[in-house]
Formats: structure tokens, sequence, C-alpha cells
């Protein structure tokens, strides 16, 4: 996976991949370059059995401030189709990273606006300092937070979603704690890193086909109340599993006292 990018970086070592928006003089705000390499990127990584988390983060002082200025006032002088099909890249990006077996983590330090809220809102974890700032921002602009909410009204719920969509308020790293946008809120980058290195060293204790049909499973059943027909597919996605290699290797593991063959030191 040696590809070379021209605004995002891919640093794998061991297990994790960090992937880095490269464009700190404009705060990692997106363009279609940007949205097409993040994309490929992810298709990479979703293919990898090597990898096993991802971290996504951004270089400098932001994690992305959303959409290039530039980039936003081409869209408006454009046809509707082709805002379109632009509008269409941005979502299938975000679809890719919210799909990926693999489980993520945002790593978040600063700015997270708009499109870069939807980036980490489309990630399994969210970590962040207590400079983070928050915010779908739209409105403002005479928009809405259109591609990118699926993602953050996952994360935050209908209701907190119909205040900030609809103010478009900065959100702090301690306010987004409480509305269930960020897992963690730690003082500066040095306990940033350690905290994610945490969460790595955790989620490489348990098996990755599990992992990604537990993802799998909260998408099937976060949007529906139990009925029978849920209930059936939760009883098949458990069954899947157990008659799975891993679970045997995992039952195995436990029973002899042993380490799982997945986990990682």
């Amino acid at each position: 996976m040696g590809r070379q990018f021209n605004f995002i970086q891919c640093v794998i070592k061991g297990a994790v991949a960090r992937v880095w928006v490269n464009r700190p003089e404009v705060h990692n705000a997106f363009n279609a370059v940007v949205i097409r390499e993040l994309h490929d990127c992810f298709e990479m990584i979703n293919e990898s059995q090597d990898i096993r988390v991802v971290v996504l983060g951004g270089r400098g002082k932001s994690f992305s401030a959303g959409a290039d200025a530039s980039w936003m006032k081409k869209a408006g002088e454009a046809s509707m189709d082709d805002n379109h099909a632009d509008a269409l890249c941005l979502a299938a990006m975000l679809n890719r990273l919210a799909t990926l077996r693999q489980p993520t983590i945002a790593r978040v330090q600063g700015a997270a606006l708009g499109g870069g809220m939807g980036l980490a809102s489309a990630c399994d974890m969210c970590v962040a300092t207590t400079r983070a700032i928050f915010a779908t921002s739209e409105v403002r602009l005479g928009l809405a937070p259109s591609t990118i909410s699926p993602y953050v009204i996952r994360a935050i719920g209908t209701r907190q979603a119909s205040r900030y969509f609809l103010t478009a308020e900065r959100i702090t790293a301690d306010v987004a704690w409480r509305i269930g946008l960020v897992h963690e809120v730690v003082d500066d980058e040095v306990a940033l890193d350690e905290t994610i290195d945490h969460l790595i060293a955790e989620i490489l204790k348990g098996a990755p086909k599990a992992q990604a049909q537990s993802k799998v499973l909260i998408n099937m059943v976060a949007h529906d109340l139990p009925n029978n027909q849920m209930l059936d597919k939760t009883a098949m996605h458990i069954a899947a599993l157990r008659t799975g290699d891993e679970a045997k290797a995992g039952l195995q593991a436990f029973l002899s006292k042993q380490t799982p063959p997945w986990v990682i030191d």
C-alpha cells in the first residue's frame, strides 16, 4: 500500500493505519481531490487483511474546517447535475469511511466544522482535546448538512441535531462529550495520542471478523424497534459468528487459558 497522495497521508505501522488530511495551510479543508483521495485510501484499507485499526486525523492545528472556499465558490456556479455528482462523491467517501470493516477512531485536536464534523461522526470512536470545536455550520451559508447528516444524527441523535443543524452553534469539546459526539476529552495532543493508543490496544484484543460483524450488527438494529423479523436477524447473526473459525478459536483459547490467535502484542 505504497500509493502516494497529494493532500492526504496514509501511514501504516503494523496493524494500524493512520490517515492524515495534510492541508494545514487551509485547516485541512475539503476539495474534490481531498475527497477522492480519502475515498481511494479507505478503499485500499478496507481490502487489506493486515490492517486492524484506522486512525483519522488532520495535520496542523485543525482536524478539518469543512469545505474549501474556492471549491464552494465553484460549486455555487455549477449546474444542478454537476452539484449532484459532486455531492455524491462526498457522500460516497463518508459512507466508505463509515462502513470500513476495521474499527475507526477520529483524532480531533482542533476545529472539526461542517464536513469535518461529518468525518468525525462517521468514525466509530472520537477522541478530542479540550481545544476541539465542532459545528454543523451549513445554515449560515444558506445550505444544509445534507451529506453528513446520517452520521451526525447517528452520533448525537435527532433531538440534538434539531438544535445544532438549525443554530449552527459552535460545540465545545465538553458539550460534544455530553451529547455523545465525543467518547473522550483530554487536555492536549500528548494525552490525545496516549488515549488513542489505549483504544488501539483494546481493539487489538478482539477478533477482527467479530468486530467487523459487530459494526454490521449496530447498523442492522440501530434504527428498528425489536420485532420478530429483527429477533430472527439478530439470532442468525450470532449463529453465523458462533459457527465461524474465530469463535471456535476464541472459545478454545478461553477454555485452555491461552491467548487468542488474533491478539497482537
